[in-house]
């Protein structure tokens, strides 16, 4: 597919990118900064981008939002230093964690329960097609990020821990154990801070990640003391090679200490734990990295979305009902704005999306790079052609009771000649999104309302005028008879005026063709609706509603 490309070199494009105040550029901004002022803290001459994933639970939208908000500050950073820095975006999971508590939403519950404690990747997958749930959540994690095909390196914490990679931080952390104890202690309860460490042993009986009372600690050694809490004997193991593991503040700070990360965003919930492990990085010698702290998603009561409940949508719901762009136009608006995550907001996504596309070739440059698609496609969004909106598509699902593809598609060729499932793959695509969106959430809630005296009358002189126009009158023509129809009591809107002045048409006026038509709230433009239904389809339609409330 073709491309829209900017007509500017890399330094021309840099310089838009330093007036554009998009919040990727922005973040970007952060980060150059960050190398002008330390510029000995990159040895490497790279600038490593980090997101995280715990896999106690199926990967959610929210997981992708992470990795998708990050990846565009990451095309930004490139945009600003004209690709010049090697960058990497690393997709780290903290599959090394112990299982706290079943997921609700995983088959075999009762196969986790007796594993309850271990670390995820030694606790048995209860969906039967990986060596441990750690690993299936992981592939599951990867399969979908390769989908979108986003550009990144998987790493896993039991991989590091296990291969020693992480060896050399963790002893710096033993060393400096007194200043991460400052930092620490005054953050937790009384009870917790008496007993608390860093470093989790992992049980060399049992296997189990231990929340136990460390004894000592021995720098020099490198290793840790604590009492087995069932036999009760004093048990000695190093801090390295995967013998111990760090608490998730001290985890979070190691890593990014040992890793070298420049760039990591976060939820708004994460907030006082980015400042404390940004404080332990320091303690260890490392320079903590840039990045913000997003809003959360939530679910239809108004709940966080969260991995072990399984509430909110998931990966593979929205994209039975949507392409892959509206959903990353939905991760790109306002993220420090709280969103709910839910199936009515995917219309308006699909639509939004095709109108910034749509506007984005008639843009300038510097209103490009503000522009959601362009941050959506790295910089190359493909070429608008998309000849109807999804709006407009289930309206016509709902109106024609087309619940198969071929009906639709005679709707739309007749509409538009020439436009085929081949020559518009995409379209084809929405199509098909339309009717499992109309199955799923419209069937199940149409309810036709009983239009008043006046509005039969108004239903009535609407029908008329209809079968007066041609079979192939314009949206634009339809759309103005109708609103004309509509411009009588009780439908005029005094303070909105028409282009001649006179009183306009209030949104009850076409609400109510809606509710009485259709059985739905809303629609598309409704001469946009009837222009691809058919003057003659609508005239049927209406003397069926007239007929149902006689």
């Amino acid at each position: 597919m073709s491309v829209i490309d900017l007509a500017a070199s890399p330094s021309d494009l840099r310089a838009l990118a330093e007036q554009s105040n998009a919040w990727p550029f922005e973040q970007a901004k952060a980060i150059v900064a960050r190398l002008k002022k330390n510029p000995k803290d990159n040895p490497k001459h790279e600038v490593l981008f980090e997101t995280g994933y715990g896999p106690s639970g199926l990967p959610h939208i929210g997981t992708f939002g992470e990795v998708a908000r990050t990846t565009m500050v990451r095309h930004a950073f490139r945009v600003l230093t004209e690709d010049k820095i090697k960058t990497r975006l690393l997709a780290f999971s903290d599959d090394m964690d112990g299982l706290r508590k079943v997921p609700d939403n995983v088959p075999n519950k009762e196969l986790l329960e007796k594993h309850l404690g271990m670390p995820l990747t030694k606790v048995p997958d209860p969906f039967g097609t990986h060596p441990s749930f750690g690993q299936h959540n992981n592939a599951r994690l990867r399969a979908f990020l390769d989908q979108f095909g986003f550009d990144y390196e998987f790493a896993s914490s039991t991989e590091y821990y296990t291969s020693g990679r992480f060896d050399a931080a963790l002893l710096r952390m033993l060393e400096r154990i007194e200043k991460v104890m400052a930092i620490m202690l005054p953050s937790l309860r009384e009870e917790r801070a008496a007993s608390y460490s860093p470093f989790l042993p992992i049980c060399p009986r049992t296997g189990l990640v231990l929340y136990v009372p460390v004894t000592a600690h021995d720098a020099k050694a490198g290793t840790i003391s604590y009492e087995d809490p069932e036999t009760k004997e004093s048990v000695t193991v190093p801090v390295t090679g995967g013998r111990c593991k760090l608490q998730w503040k001290p985890d979070w700070a190691m890593r990014w200490y040992a890793l070298g990360v420049d760039y990591e965003m976060a939820g708004k919930d994460l907030i006082d734990s980015v400042k404390l492990s940004a404080k332990i990085c320091a303690a260890l010698g490392g320079t903590p990295p840039e990045g913000f702290n997003y809003e959360l998603f939530l679910d239809e009561k108004g709940q966080k979305i969260s991995k072990s409940k399984g509430n909110g949508l998931t990966i593979d719901e929205w994209l039975r009902y949507a392409s892959p762009e509206s959903l990353s136009l939905f991760m790109y608006r306002e993220p420090k704005a709280a969103k709910r995550l839910y199936f009515d907001v995917i219309p308006r996504n699909v639509d939004d999306y095709q109108q910034f596309l749509d506007g984005f070739a008639r843009q300038e440059p510097r209103q490009q790079l503000q522009n959601p698609v362009w941050h959506i496609h790295s910089g190359k969004p493909p070429q608008a052609d998309m000849p109807v909106t999804f709006q407009l598509l289930l309206t016509l699902v709902s109106s024609s009771n087309a619940e198969n593809a071929e009906t639709l598609w005679g709707f739309i060729g007749r509409y538009r000649p020439g436009v085929t499932p081949q020559t518009h793959p995409k379209l084809d695509a929405m199509v098909g999104y339309a009717i499992n969106y109309y199955r799923d959430f419209v069937a199940p809630t149409k309810q036709f309302r009983e239009p008043t005296d006046g509005e039969r009358a108004a239903l009535q002189d609407l029908r008329d005028a209809l079968a007066n126009m041609p079979a192939d009158a314009s949206a634009e023509d339809i759309q103005n008879l109708v609103y004309e129809i509509g411009r009588r009591e009780p439908f005029l809107d005094m303070v909105k005026k028409g282009k001649d002045g006179r009183p306009g048409v209030s949104l009850d006026w076409f609400n109510m063709l809606y509710q009485v038509l259709l059985g739905q709230e809303k629609g598309p433009r409704f001469g946009s609706f009837v222009a691809v239904y058919g003057v003659q389809n609508a005239v049927n339609m209406i003397d069926g509603a007239l007929a149902r409330s006689s």
